[in-house]
């Protein structure tokens, strides 16, 4: 007994402080409106003109790979995180591209169509007959642009460095069929692309599909409303995270986790405050105390969400990982914006607008049988909750073989001829396999050799391993300096193939053997799955514990179990997802793409698990009895996602997946639990969302006439706020209704 009065007394001062804070804003509602505004406009401006200091490799920096690919551009500006550019020529019938006039005018030609400094590798250069084809005709040169760091600056050197090399060879060889193809522009390519009419058509089915449901959750003109406050949370948070980027290390994938999250708590949370606005009676009472009771209705939800969902993210700041402390404090920030937003502008906004909706006096409409509400579960006939209940079961077995599914996943870069249908890039990509090259010389290997360590006998040591097409280590100037050497590994698979990653890890082996430090473009996502994905069953252990211990102190045991359970699946399940989807296949060329990808970008499912966690855990706390409401928030954010990223850029339309697919798992969890009998199952809720029953009012406040006569069905509410008796005690209370005169 003692413990459940702990739990409640810990959940009235949370209520507490955050109904003070809603009333408060609400007084001085001109003053909090100019703040957010401020906010949005200046914050805006500096939280978009520092996302440069954000990390922009989407690697996991610190780890063997990150280092060597640091150290490599550090010293020869090139190369390392960012893949080549692969030159294909084709030369005409009759002539051999091995011979030395061809091969001669290659070389000028690869001279004039690059900038100077850049490094250049092919057959005149090594005369390596892994630069060929069988039968000579064709030949391809890897080109290192001097881009710098992998970031969108590095980027755009690389897409400027295409065309030149597109440009000048086809000028320098008129007779040969020249493409340029690569790992960068390939995606480049794709980004480039427009959605076909049918994929445009269902684009624009799902935007429709989204605004239908805004405006059916809403109603015009309030649909406005979950939308500001998704902008002004997002950036709050995105303030707060390039904020501290100058102080840690954070990632660029920041950028894509919180307008998602900002998104889904915005709506749920504008459901509750308009469902309590609404509700609110008119009869004496005016806009401000609409506004108040509005704001002491989101007040528990937002509050104890906020405290359920940002203590456990903020706990993968502990991790020595930037990727996951990015995610936590990423995570953290936009709980805490959102549900300040919530508290804070939205009833400051509900203010400012004309509150003459009465319900006390409303007669029921008339409504056609078809249009009658649906009894809820508990009160369908039997042959309605069996069906439900199917559905619930037919639910937990599609989470659980998502699951399953989930531990198939292989995180890295898809593999190229996945990434886009047509274009410049697919070309030279077509015309590199018809001859009998491997795509695997699209990710070289990068070994730098220090002083002291021979490049020749690291390079032949290098070459022998299985799954090495060829091993060179160049004497020209641009792959020797200070002492220092650069080697380039071609490896016959892609980096994320099976094959791939023996031959990289066995190269890894190698060079470290030999003293040297291996690189190169697909290092990171290997050290991506080392470094970051062996931690990241802890990492949800620990925040599913936490995530229980908050939503148990300020709920109760079992709404913390439901809580902790909810956010170890549906993590998992997302992950499941994206694995079926793209991975396999499955749905590829549904949501725009090509085919199997054959893996899944290592960072997509960490930044749609980490969604997945806080939806998990906000859903729960939101679903207790008192705080229900039905916004629709996950199919609204799927299909919203849907519109805006599915088509022919792939990594895109991966992230939209995962974080849709982590929305719409939420929701049918949630749906489908109560409907079964094994489970513990909620409390037949009202419609209009209500607050948790408190204590009896006191005898001073039932007897106020002019408090009792503007309160309605909200129970009574612990406030700390300017107008509240000093010093009152715990199981004081006050109506949700406006002070009397002297108290303003």
């Amino acid at each position: 007994m003692r413990q459940v009065s702990m739990r409640r007394v810990s959940m009235r001062r949370v209520e507490r402080y955050a109904v003070g804070l809603a009333r408060f804003c609400v007084g001085h509602r001109g003053v909090v409106c100019l703040l957010w505004l401020a906010v949005l406009l200046v914050g805006g401006a500096a939280a978009a003109g520092g996302l440069g200091r954000l990390d922009q490799s989407f690697t996991a920096s610190g780890q063997d790979g990150s280092r060597a690919n640091a150290a490599i551009t550090e010293r020869y500006g090139s190369g390392a995180g960012v893949a080549p550019l692969v030159a294909v020529v084709t030369w005409p019938d009759g002539t051999d591209g091995r011979a030395p006039g061809a091969a001669a005018r290659l070389a000028s030609g690869l001279a004039a169509a690059t900038a100077p400094g850049t490094r250049v590798l092919s057959y005149a250069d090594t005369g390596d007959e892994t630069f060929s084809s069988r039968d000579g005709r064709t030949t391809y040169a890897l080109v290192y642009p001097r881009s710098g760091e992998p970031d969108l600056a590095g980027l755009a050197v690389v897409r400027d460095a295409t065309e030149r090399l597109r440009t000048g060879l086809r000028a320098a060889l008129p007779t040969a069929r020249v493409n340029v193809t690569g790992v960068l522009p390939l995606q480049e390519d794709s980004a480039a692309t427009g959605p076909g009419a049918g994929l445009l058509l269902v684009k624009v089915a799902c935007a429709l599909a989204a605004l239908a449901l805004l405006v059916r959750a809403f109603r015009l003109p309030l649909v406005l409303l979950p939308l500001l406050l998704a902008v002004v949370s997002s950036v709050a948070a995105l303030l707060v995270a390039v904020a501290l980027a100058g102080v840690v290390e954070l990632s660029f994938v920041v950028v894509y986790l919180i307008p998602v999250a900002a998104l889904a708590l915005s709506v749920r949370r504008s459901a509750l405050l308009l469902a309590a606005w609404r509700s609110a009676p008119t009869n004496g009472a005016d806009a401000l105390s609409a506004a108040r009771r509005a704001g002491a209705a989101v007040a528990g939800p937002a509050a104890a969400g906020a405290l359920a969902a940002a203590v456990p993210l903020l706990a993968l700041a502990l991790f020595p990982v930037p990727f996951l402390r990015s995610i936590g404090i990423a995570g953290a920030a936009v709980c805490l914006a959102a549900a300040l937003a919530s508290l804070t502008l939205a009833p400051a906004l509900l203010s400012w607008l004309p509150h003459g909706r009465s319900t006390e006096n409303r007669k029921p409409s008339a409504r056609p049988r078809w249009r009658q509400r649906r009894p809820r579960t508990g009160q369908l006939h039997s042959g309605s909750r069996t069906v439900h209940r199917l559905s619930a079961v037919g639910v937990l077995v599609t989470l659980g073989l998502l699951t399953a599914a989930a531990g198939f996943l292989t995180a890295g870069n898809p593999v190229a001829g996945a990434l886009v249908r047509g274009g410049p890039a697919r070309d030279g990509l077509d015309q590199l396999t018809a001859a009998g090259i491997p795509s695997g010389v699209l990710n070289p290997l990068d070994l730098l050799a220090p002083s002291g360590v021979d490049p020749d006998r690291v390079a032949s040591s290098v070459a022998r391993i299985p799954g090495v097409l060829s091993a060179t280590a160049p004497q020209g100037a641009p792959w020797r300096l200070e002492g220092s050497a650069l080697i380039a590994v071609l490896p016959s698979g892609e980096p994320m193939t099976g094959s791939g990653r023996r031959t990289t890890a066995d190269v890894r082996s190698a060079a470290a053997a030999a003293g040297a430090q291996a690189g190169g473009s697909g290092v990171p996502e290997l050290d991506l799955v080392q470094g970051v994905y062996r931690v990241v069953p802890f990492a949800l252990a620990l925040m599913a514990l936490l995530a229980f211990a908050v939503i148990a102190r300020l709920r109760s045991v079992r709404w913390g179990l439901r809580g902790a359970g909810f956010a170890l699946v549906t993590p998992v399940a997302a992950s499941g997802v994206l694995v079926l989807v793209w991975q396999y296949g499955a749905a590829a060329r549904l949501l725009g793409g090509v085919g199997a990808t054959g893996a899944v970008t290592g960072w997509i499912p960490l930044v749609a698990g980490a969604f997945a966690f806080l939806d998990a855990v906000d859903r729960t706390v939101a679903s207790h009895p008192g705080y229900r409401s039905r916004s629709g928030a996950g199919p609204l954010v799927a299909l919203s996602l849907l519109a805006i990223g599915i088509g022919p850029q792939v990594e895109l339309a991966v992230l939209a997946t995962g974080l849709g697919g982590a929305a719409l798992l939420g929701s049918a969890l949630f749906r489908a639990l109560p409907a079964l009998p094994a489970l513990p199952d909620l409390p037949d809720l009202p419609n209009s969302p209500a607050l948790p029953a408190l204590p009896e009012r006191s005898h001073r406040a039932l007897h106020e006439k002019d408090t009792e006569s503007t309160t309605s069905a909200l129970p009574a509410t612990l406030t700390s706020s300017y107008w509240s008796r000093p010093r009152s005690p715990l199981g004081h209370t006050i109506p949700l209704a406006e002070p009397s005169d002297h108290a303003q």
